[in-house]
């Protein structure tokens, strides 16, 4: 019988602990709202964080710190809070514009697949808003041009891809073919050299063939008939001549007179 009054003070004494704290989280969240509107963000990041020190899962301590986070761009630790909120929620209106606002994080990120499903999900609970119904379908029309840019990109890679292996193809069938050519033109230049190398032993041949065929001086001689020598004489050299000539004559004139006188010999007459 006596522990009931206790505990009933006891329960009583709790509630009016909580209430206070409870009233001290609305007060911090209000001062904080105080301090957005007057656009002073870290006064008011510091009265949001004062009330989450309080009542660490507060759906409205979080969104509006998200918020704050938000305005200061800081877009990290916005997305976190907005998450938390919707993940804390206890309606569906507080889910919806935890879930919108999650989407502008992704939007300013130019995330776009993940704000079209943070758009869907806010819709999910408040399919009559119009706003998120807008911001769905330009985050929708965005993710859709971001993928076609993205197909085109591919597209132009594997057109570079495929243009600068067939350059390079063409730069091998063009070195093959200088090399066939180069190859071609020393097998012709060896066979011109081998051609006129041909076609000197040939002349060779032939210059010893002729050499061979052509009388030399010695045998030309032989087989020309010796030309008589034409010699202008001085009348000196003609007047002895013809001294000797007659002297000559003179000789043998005395010798057939001195054989007359001596008689004719006898034919057949034999010496044994």
């Amino acid at each position: 019988m006596m522990h009931k009054p206790i505990f009933f003070w006891g329960l009583l004494f709790f509630g009016m602990s909580l209430m206070a704290q409870q009233g001290e989280v609305i007060n911090h969240i209000y001062d904080g709202n105080e301090q957005a509107s007057a656009e002073l963000f870290d006064e008011a990041e510091m009265a949001y964080r004062r009330a989450l020190s309080k009542a660490p899962e507060k759906p409205e301590a979080l969104y509006n710190l998200g918020n704050t986070h938000f305005q200061e761009q800081d877009f990290d630790e916005a997305k976190q809070r907005f998450f938390q909120t919707q993940k804390f929620a206890e309606n569906k209106s507080s889910k919806h514009h935890a879930f919108h606002n999650l989407g502008n994080v992704f939007m300013k990120q130019k995330d776009y697949a993940k704000a079209v499903e943070a758009y869907k999900n806010a819709l999910r609970n408040n399919p009559e808003d119009e706003e998120t119904r807008y911001n769905f379908a330009l985050a929708k029309e965005l993710l859709e041009k971001e993928q076609q840019q993205e197909q085109n990109q591919d597209k132009n890679d594997q057109q570079d891809q495929q243009d600068q292996e067939d350059k390079q193809d063409q730069e091998n069938k063009d070195d093959n073919k200088k090399g066939d050519k180069d190859k071609d033109s020393g097998q012709d230049d060896e066979k011109r050299e081998g051609d006129e190398g041909k076609k000197d032993e040939d002349k060779k041949d032939e210059g010893d063939q002729e050499d061979e065929n052509e009388p030399k001086e010695g045998d030309q001689e032989k087989e020309q008939p010796a030309q008589p020598r034409q010699t202008e004489l001085s009348k000196e050299q003609v007047k002895s001549l013809l001294e000797a000539m007659s002297n000559q004559e003179k000789k043998v004139q005395d010798k057939v007179n001195a054989e007359k006188v001596q008689g004719t010999p006898l034919r057949g007459k034999k010496d044994w």
